[in-house]
């Protein structure tokens, strides 16, 4: 037996918490049933064994009877077998169940992150899709698996209560009353429990995502003198997620040491009462045996009721962050009836801007404030709703996974991911090995490539952290030209490289896109003086284009932003 991981996950059921549980076991409704079965098995084999020993000793030693002896002797071996089986058998059943409802909810929270897109980290703190990645994926997956656990535990104590009613009525009722009560007590730990681990979570996750904040922006709070005070702050809020840590330890601690006491008090009432019944002759040597045996059974299914209750209560408050952020809904949506484009390149217009990129060539934005370039970029990429066509046919009736297959834009944002430098650059294994080679010559970075030991096999760090700036940069356009879209759009693709590799991109470029449309949005004089048409943005609108020597001569205020202001 295998886990296999689900291809297609299916649609959550976001409605609640206890929903979206239901709807995981329901997913695997084999592994998940035949789990509880093999946990009533398992349970149930070790129930019927003090009652199998008791009749041993009363059919067999009693009386002196070595075939009744035999015979329950190894009616004993034979449950022993069973309930060796069945455990086997359960635990792996609870294993696959415990991967396949983590797992899933891997798959559900990343296409919920795909969804939304651009959108995430305006809707959700990283933190906390950190949290949901690192942490309530396993909450989720034990609430799932503990259910096999629980169900034969619930079986199991009923089938000793009815063996004790039917031996002895006090004996029966205490079973049957106590367990109640038991779960009762455990109950009033388990609320103030449930509380404190969410508010610990939604702290975890507010910490995470400051953490991130600072790491990704350490060299600008360096600048300005700022690391002592983020610091500070840091510092405080951790102490004070350290300080919800204990206090959700405090009633962990307490649930544990009550886990402990409570069955072991009951196994004490249960013995010190069947003693008493057994030297008054109201119960047999071997129902004495019996009961014994049945309160040092009932620690395992009491802690396993208790235990169950924990798990659940965990997953549930994990499931509720997950369905939180199922819950939310994208910024843009696929219309009713998706429209077609025309095939090859074609004439992308932004309307609000002005801006008009000719199919099939390269063209460079330069705008006098970098804001209003990323603006237009995130427009045309259909980042934001707005008035943009392509071929004429308006973005946004169009799907938008035929925008992203068409349309792709590149900016410094981007990620670096861990993995082989070749998947890095190819991730879908689609380009030829010369096509990786002559984007990385496009994007002048051959010489990263081969100052690794492994070359296009070297791995990857995280994030990209053993390049510098720039080289992460460059790999960043090696990749955006690997992927060869249809119309290509970079944002500033060349403002971490130095003066020389700068030339080089941009007398490159042209060439590597050539026949494909090309929008680089730079202020660089060296790329705009190798691209065949350059648009100025002024104030969020198009003021003048054309080529980048004639704009420098009639347009002071172009000359003024590609010189920096210089004369």
């Amino acid at each position: 037996m295998r886990f296999e991981p689900a291809g297609d996950p299916g649609v959550p059921d976001d409605r609640s918490a206890t929903r979206y549980l239901v709807w995981l076991a329901g997913r695997q409704p084999l592994l998940f049933f035949a789990g509880i079965g093999l946990g009533v098995v398992w349970m149930v084999a070790q129930a019927l064994m003090p009652a199998t020993v008791g009749r041993a000793v009363d059919a067999g030693l009693t009386h002196r009877d070595q075939g009744a002896l035999l015979t329950w002797g190894l009616a004993l071996l034979g449950l022993g077998v069973l309930q060796a089986g069945a455990g086997v058998l359960r635990h792996r059943c609870a294993l696959h169940n415990w991967l396949g409802g983590a797992y899933r909810t891997v798959q559900v929270t990343v296409g919920a992150a795909n969804r939304l897109g651009a959108a995430l980290p305006r809707r959700v703190a990283g933190g906390e899709v950190v949290s949901i990645g690192t942490a309530d994926i396993g909450q989720v997956g034990h609430a799932i698996d503990i259910t096999a656990r629980g169900a034969g535990s619930l079986v199991a104590i009923a089938t000793v209560a009815v063996i004790l009613l039917s031996a002895s009525v006090p004996l029966g009722l205490v079973v049957v009353l106590g367990v109640p009560l038991l779960m009762a007590v455990v109950g009033l730990l388990i609320r103030p429990l449930h509380r404190r681990q969410q508010a610990y979570r939604d702290s975890e996750g507010a910490l995470t995502a400051r953490a991130g904040d600072i790491v990704s922006g350490l060299r600008v709070v360096r600048g300005v003198g700022g690391e002592q005070v983020l610091s500070a702050r840091y510092g405080a809020r951790s102490q004070a997620l350290r300080a919800d840590g204990l206090r959700v330890a405090r009633v962990e601690s307490l649930l544990e040491a009550t886990q402990i006491l409570l069955p072991g008090a009951f196994l004490v009432l249960v013995t010190w009462l069947g003693a008493r019944f057994a030297l008054r002759g109201e119960i047999t040597a071997g129902q004495l045996v019996a009961f014994y045996g049945y309160t040092a059974f009932l620690v395992s299914p009491l802690r396993n009721l208790t235990e169950a209750v924990d798990r659940l209560t965990r997953g549930h408050v994990a499931a509720r962050r997950v369905v939180r952020l199922l819950r939310l809904t994208p910024e843009l949506v696929d219309p009713a009836r998706p429209a077609t484009l025309p095939a090859g390149p074609g004439e992308l217009v932004d309307a609000e801007s002005g801006l008009v990129v000719p199919a099939g060539r390269l063209t460079a934005l330069a705008a006098a404030a970098p804001e209003d370039a990323a603006a237009i970029a995130d427009r045309l990429g259909r980042y934001v709703d707005a008035e943009v066509t392509l071929h004429g046919v308006p973005l946004r009736e169009v799907a938008l996974a035929a925008v992203r297959e068409r349309i792709l834009v590149a900016d410094n944002d981007a990620h670096l991911f861990t993995g082989s430098l070749r998947v890095e650059l190819d991730p879908h294994d689609a380009a030829e090995p010369a096509t990786i080679l002559a984007a990385l010559d496009a994007a002048s970075a051959t010489d990263i490539v081969d100052a690794l030991p492994d070359g296009l096999d070297g791995r990857v760090a995280e994030r990209g952290r053993e390049f510098s700036g720039g080289q992460q940069q460059r790999l960043r356009l090696a990749r955006a030209l690997v992927a060869d879209p249809e119309t290509l759009v970079l944002v500033e693709p060349t403002s971490a490289v130095d003066a020389h590799t700068e030339a080089r991109i941009a007398a490159r470029l042209g060439p590597a896109r050539r026949g494909r449309t090309t929008l680089v949005c730079t202020t660089s004089p060296l790329v705009l003086g190798g691209v065949e048409h350059v648009v100025f943005v002024e104030d969020g609108k198009v003021v003048a284009e054309g080529p980048h020597e004639e704009l420098l001569r009639t347009e002071p205020r172009y000359a003024a932003t590609v010189s920096r202001g210089e004369s």
